[in-house]
């Protein structure tokens, strides 16, 4: 953007105030925030939000934007903005212990300090609470109260010290556009030149998006918190300046948490119904009541209350005096909306951000507008994260009431999300419910993990029991399909992997500079390569097949990469996405090659068909385009096809292989052999924040030819190392993010993680020191606060040689 960008952020809350701050802080300084209501009490989120941040969360993002923010609030100078109390999350269940043991192992993986505390340190930190009510508690000693207005005023002070101006009572009418970029916003007042606008809205988000045709998917939504009256324990405890000297207390099993307001006690409650509310309907600044506060409803708060006054005892003797049901934004997925408008250079939006992760946020964002790339991984929060099924405004306010519902819920990791469903269906959709398929949901797909057609298969009795929390949401039955496609051969529905077509006079030369791998190679030709950022971490990993001299079939991650790709084409190269059109049979197994061959007129041998190549076929009469890659390690092809001929060609194939004994196998599986492989899973295992070399990718980067991010790769020295752990309980199956400890130390964490059934053993792939990535290391991984032994192993655990892929 040059040294002096024109930059307009639309909305003064404590978003838009951070971001000016932090942009002004990196040199560009002719910054213009633009506000409808006052200064700074804005009347939006901000402006009634009780201020607390937590830093748990199952995101490492998030986690690190909630640790900036209590860093950065707390630095402010002036009358307080933070006041580090520490955070007290109570347990008054065993599952909801056995959470405090889970999250305990997430902070810990994330840097962050947590004790797990008996009942009576709880009371001790917090005397309010009754002990005998608990099972126990985490403490976080860096969590804190945050006063929302006054950071905000801070940093907006910061900023306009530097050159930024605010201008309160600006009702913004238009963005204005040319050649695809913004020029300019309007409001009813005045017009801002801009080459830069960041809509910080907050609720108001979906109507400034919907002034540059950009759908905002947050839905505004009611919550409740009420004060009680004095209570006689807080008399003369706190005074007005300080408010609070009690940690912040959260009850999740009853949707509710704590703050001290001097003498008296704020209740804030996720348990009752949404309450969503139209963007439009919101009312307008100037009123007698803020915009983003409806009347309270007593009847929704009852519950609450009565929770409330079983951990408090206290409460009894007191009533609730005053209440509101405060607004603020939800989205699908319950992650904040990050990033540009696909279409609109120049146009970009930080929305349904909470006060916790505020600061981090904003960092984030003047990272990657200054920098060119924010320090952590934003995949999870990208704008453009979610596919066009999920967009609908159906989805879109059905899925974020869901978000508010779940708060506070116990969620597994493998947990799917729940209506609306079906979204997206494959076209075998209905021959998977006739075997029995068990669904979850990812993207809007449903998904087989497993299907229950397969539970008299003699393998499931080799499957290994495991432990009630790893038993969610799986089956032995998975065990079973995984040793089925080691042995005979199996069918996979990989219809819900994203599939682009590139396409165009300048199609090579377009992905050989997005790509680290050499593509320029003949028609025919399939190669794993990756696309990295400006500062050489991994975006993406791609398969990558050449279908004709002008185009390409690129096997992606997601949404992200379409509009990666969509970013940077130039005007002689077009990319679709064909994934709706199209679908996809992974045919993998040592009898892969009996059940395809016969089906088809076109060479499947070895020798006629190599490893990473690809031809158009037809198999059992339908036209496919087959790709002989395998994911879990064995021979086989996937086959892709026009989504109107996907029924025929699983009926075709699914009836040659039952002299084989062919099986359908789910997702469950696939997870099992592709770690026994060793093959990295992008978001899970890597993400922009890794390079190749540290991540055991550098095979796929070709350092003589030039591409995105080579320049910032051969700067980047990397001293950590993806690498596997094999656990020595058979019944231990971990589930991701999992702190390792070497000589009682946390090292690293654990990214996926499987249980092994070819190799006989549970399998954790985790970041470690390079130092310590050496196979033979000893380990222990913390499981629900306890400390499994692990080994790290050398890769890839099964077929080295790999001589089954390449029968």
């Amino acid at each position: 953007m040059g040294t002096q960008p024109r930059v307009v952020v639309i909305g003064a809350g404590i978003v838009g105030c951070a971001i000016a701050d932090e942009l002004t802080e990196r040199g560009w300084t002719d910054i213009t925030v633009l506000e409808k209501g006052p200064l700074f009490a804005t009347g939006g989120s901000t402006s009634h939000a009780p201020g607390l941040v937590f830093q748990a969360n199952p995101c490492r993002t998030m986690t690190r934007f909630a640790a900036y923010t209590a860093q950065k609030y707390r630095e402010l100078e002036g009358e307080w903005c933070f006041q580090p109390l520490g955070g007290l999350e109570v347990a008054a269940s065993p599952e909801r212990w056995d959470e405090a043991k889970r999250r305990h192992g997430w902070l810990t993986s994330w840097g962050v300090e947590s004790f797990l505390r008996d009942p009576g340190e709880c009371a001790e930190l917090h005397p309010l609470v009754d002990p005998a009510r608990i099972q126990g508690g985490l403490h976080i000693p860096t969590d804190g109260l945050a006063k929302p207005v006054r950071a905000a005023e801070a940093q907006a002070r910061r900023a306009m010290a530097r050159g930024a101006r605010f201008l309160s009572g600006q009702q913004v009418v238009s963005v204005e556009r040319s050649a695809g970029r913004v020029t300019a916003v309007v409001t009813d007042k005045d017009r801002f030149a801009a080459d830069v606008v960041l809509s910080c809205a907050g609720m108001w988000g979906p109507l400034i998006g919907a002034l540059v045709d950009l759908d905002v998917p947050l839905v505004p939504m009611a919550h409740q918190y009420a004060k009680t009256g004095p209570l006689a324990s807080l008399t003369g405890r706190n005074d007005e300046r300080t408010e609070a000297g009690l940690p912040i207390l959260r009850h999740q099993d009853g949707d509710l948490y704590f703050r001290e307001h001097v003498d008296r006690i704020g209740i804030g409650y996720y348990g009752h119904r949404p309450m969503p509310i139209d963007p439009a309907a919101i009312r307008e600044s100037g009123s007698a009541v803020m915009p983003s506060i409806e009347p309270f409803t007593a009847e929704d708060f009852q519950p609450a209350w009565d929770d409330a006054r079983t951990l408090l005892p206290e409460l009894a003797e007191a009533e609730v005096v005053e209440g509101i049901n405060g607004l603020f934004s939800f989205t699908p997925d319950g992650m904040p909306l990050l990033g540009e408008h696909p279409d609109l250079r120049g146009f970009w939006v930080a929305e349904a951000v909470w006060i916790t992760h505020s600061a981090g946020v904003a960092r984030a964002m003047a990272q990657w507008l200054v920098d060119g790339q924010p320090a952590e991984s934003l995949h999870s929060c990208d704008l453009n994260r979610f596919e066009t099924a999920q967009r609908s405004p159906e989805y879109v306010l059905e899925r974020s009431c869901r978000s508010f519902v779940e708060v506070y819920d116990v969620l597994h990791p493998l947990e799917p999300g729940q209506e609306p469903r079906p979204v997206r269906t494959s076209p075998f959709y209905e021959r998977q419910q006739e075997l029995g398929a068990v669904f979850l949901e990812a993207s809007g797909w449903e998904r087989p993990h497993w299907y229950e057609a397969n539970a008299e298969l003699p393998e499931v009795a080799e499957v290994p029991p495991r432990g009630e929390w790893a038993s969610r949401f799986w089956s032995p039955i998975a065990g079973a399909e995984a040793l089925v496609t080691r042995k005979r051969v199996a069918m996979f529905d990989m219809t819900p992997l994203k599939r682009l077509e590139v396409a165009g006079p300048g199609a090579l030369d377009f992905l050989q500079w997005l790509t680290t791998n050499n593509l320029a190679k003949k028609p025919g030709s399939v190669t794993y390569a990756l696309s990295l950022d400006e500062a050489g971490g991994v975006r993406s990993d791609l398969t990558v097949a050449r279908l004709s001299e002008q185009r390409f079939q690129v096997g992606a991650n997601g949404n992200l990469d379409l509009e990666w790709l969509r970013r940077h084409a130039p005007s002689d190269v077009q990319v679709r996405d064909i994934t709706p059109g199209t679908c996809c049979i992974g045919v993998w197994g040592p009898l892969a090659r009996e059940l395809v061959q016969p089906l088809t007129g076109t060479d499947f041998s070895h020798e006629g068909f190599g490893f990473f190549k690809s031809k158009a076929a037809f198999v059992g009469g339908v036209p496919v385009t087959a790709m002989r890659l395998s994911y879990v390690g064995e021979l086989g092809w996937e086959l892709y096809a026009a989504a109107d001929q996907g029924r025929k060609l699983w009926d075709v194939l699914w009836e040659a292989g039952q002299r084989l004994g062919v099986i359908a196998a789910g997702r469950s599986a696939f997870n099992s052999l592709r770690l026994e492989k060793g093959y990295r899973s992008w978001g899970a295992d890597m993400t922009t924040e890794h390079d190749p070399f540290e991540a055991g990718l550098g095979f796929a980067v070709r350092t003589d030819k030039d591409f995105l991010g080579r320049a910032a790769l051969a700067e980047r020295e990397g001293d950590r190392r993806l690498c596997p752990l094999l656990l020595e309980d058979r019944e231990a199956v971990v589930m991701g993010s999992e702190p390792v400890h070497v000589d009682g130390r946390p090292v690293g964490y654990v990214t996926s993680a499987a249980y092994g059934y070819t190799i006989g053993a549970s399998i954790a792939y985790a970041w470690l020191p390079s130092s310590l990535a050496v196979p033979g290391t000893r380990a222990d991984v913390e499981y629900f606060g306890e400390r499994l032994p692990a080994v790290v192993a050398e890769e890839p655990l099964f077929d080295p040689e790999m001589k089954r892929l390449r029968s």
